[in-house]
């Protein structure tokens, strides 16, 4: 078994987490970026407190996923299931086009949520038509960004990085090309907003001099930082960027579109391979199954996914963040989620609802 495989897999664990009560099954979130789409994973999120049968150990998040992610982890530290459905709503309320950021944060999220230039507000399609000629350093020379302020105005951090939940943020190291993960006592606005970073919309964002991108490039979302701080084995990934469309693009932005959503798998879809591989090593008994010192963590997967929600469902959508949209996105959220518990809350703690073999490794002709 070489480095990388060994790295993932070891059963090294630290880390102090909550305890479920009652009948409560554990479970580690993991959470893809995907704009304006995020509002999905909040109906998700919504349901899943509601239901309250899931303890949530560990969360990972990438790009809108890291910022769904501090916003379920501050809810669950300041006041549980609760306080973190409330906190998710307010968010989203708050980043919708009706919300009441200022001018400015109004501007800045807009982007965020866009992967391509589209429709909305004045300021925004003139940005989005001069940042098909001008980098954002043209554009903003100053690099100002007030998703900062947005974030911190919902987050306590301070209190997060004191919580008992294991976080992880994802972002990409722009020198090196390598994945970057922020564990919880790094997380801050700052980390979330390089998760977020799109490079053809803000600048690279330095953390301790080291500029960050997007996180959804090398990890979207991360699985293996919870092999070593979490004692489930069970990682639920809300995926927003569909694996199937049946639809062949045609146009520019539907074909751009499917190479967004192909590119931001990507990562997610090798990690998926190797827990596969290692998985069957373990069932066939050619690695051992432990937390201990070379032992190896069988992971089972599980998945809620916008794949079966309809065509209509595209990169474009991820430009639509006026609340009526994001409130339907929620809704079919919060549907899938309730779907997935009723077929699937059994399997948590035994199997993977997912078949790993069938749905991740490479097809054959």
């Amino acid at each position: 078994m070489n480095d990388f495989l060994s790295r993932l897999f070891w059963g090294d664990q630290t880390g102090d987490t909550p305890k479920p009560k009652g009948k409560k099954k554990r479970i580690n979130l993991a959470l893809q970026g995907g704009g304006a789409h995020g509002a999905f994973t909040w109906g998700v999120l919504d349901h899943l407190l509601e239901d309250g049968r899931l303890a949530v150990e560990g969360i990972s998040g990438t790009s809108a996923g890291a910022v769904n992610a501090v916003m379920l982890a501050d809810g669950l530290n300041r006041g549980g299931p609760d306080e973190a459905r409330k906190r998710l709503a307010e968010f989203w309320r708050a980043a919708s086009l009706g919300g009441d950021l200022p001018a400015v944060q109004r501007v800045v999220t807009d982007r965020l949520f866009a992967l391509m230039p589209g429709e909305g507000s004045p300021t925004f399609n003139w940005l989005s038509a001069w940042s098909q000629y001008l980098s954002p350093y043209d554009l903003n020379p100053l690099n100002i960004n007030p998703l900062k302020d947005l974030i911190e105005r919902f987050v306590d951090f301070d209190g997060l990085r004191k919580d008992g939940r294991q976080i992880f943020i994802a972002a990409t190291n722009v020198q090196t090309g390598r994945l970057h993960i922020f564990p919880k006592d790094k997380i801050s606005a700052e980390a979330v907003m390089a998760s977020a970073c799109l490079p053809a919309v803000f600048q690279a964002v330095e953390i301790d001099g080291v500029p960050y991108w997007d996180g959804g490039y090398l990890g979207n979302p991360v699985i293996f930082p919870f092999f070593r701080s979490t004692q489930t084995e069970d990682v639920l990934i809300v995926q927003i960027n569909p694996v199937m469309r049946k639809k062949i693009p045609q146009t520019t932005r539907e074909i751009m579109g499917r190479v967004n959503e192909i590119t931001f798998n990507s990562a997610l879809m090798a990690e998926l391979r190797a827990i596969e591989f290692v998985n069957r090593l373990i069932d066939q008994r050619r690695l051992p199954h432990g937390t201990g010192t070379n032992e190896y963590r069988h992971i089972n997967v599980h998945r809620i996914v916008m794949d079966g929600l309809g065509e209509r469902f595209s990169a474009s959508t991820k430009l639509r963040n006026d609340f009526e949209s994001l409130d339907l996105l929620r809704k079919l959220g919060q549907r899938a989620a309730r779907r997935f518990l009723d077929n699937h809350f059994a399997d948590i703690g035994v199997r993977s609802s997912v078949d790993l073999k069938a749905d991740v490794l490479s097809e054959r002709g």
